[in-house]
C-alpha cells in the first residue's frame, strides 16, 4: 500500500558526503514515523536516524552529529544528509515508514519494521580511503 524508492547512493572519499532521498507513496492520507536504516552483507539491518511526523529526532551514536535526517511531507519524501563519511558508514542504506506505532523509538527496531514497515529496496552507499 506504500511504496518507497530511495536514491542518492554512490561511491564517495572519506570525508566527503551525500543526501540520500526517499520518495513515498501514501494513500489515506495517514502520518507516518520514517527511519533510515542500512546493512552489510551477513549482519542485521540497523537503524541510523528516525523522524517523527512533529519533527522529533534520533540518531545512531555512531552518526550523531554527521547524518541529518528530515522530510518533506508535502512531497512525501524523506532525506539523509550524510557529512564527514568513513568506510564504516559503507552498506546499503533503506528508508522505511510506520503509521502505527508511530514512534522514534519503534520504528528504529528492526523487529518492529519487519513486521509492520514498510520499506524501499535500498541504495548502496559505499565510502572509501
Amino acid at each position: 500500500q506504500v511504496r518507497m524508492v530511495e536514491s542518492g547512493g554512490g561511491s564517495v572519499q572519506t570525508g566527503g558526503s551525500l543526501r540520500l532521498s526517499c520518495a513515498a507513496s501514501k494513500f489515506g492520507g495517514r502520518s507516518y514515523c520514517m527511519a533510515w536504516f542500512r546493512q552489510v552483507p551477513g549482519k542485521d539491518r540497523e537503524a541510523v536516524a528516525a523522524i517523527e511526523p512533529d519533527g522529533t529526532t534520533w540518531y545512531e551514536d555512531s552518526v550523531k552529529g554527521r547524518f541529518t535526517i528530515s522530510q518533506d511531507r508535502s512531497k512525501k519524501s524523506l532525506y539523509l544528509e550524510m557529512n564527514t563519511l568513513t568506510p564504516e558508514d559503507t552498506a546499503m542504506y533503506y528508508c522505511a515508514a510506520n503509521a502505527e506505532p508511530c514512534s522514534v523509538g519503534t520504528v528504529r527496531r528492526l523487529e518492529v519494521m519487519t513486521a509492520l514497515g514498510h520499506w524501499g529496496q535500498g541504495t548502496q552507499v559505499t565510502v572509501s580511503l
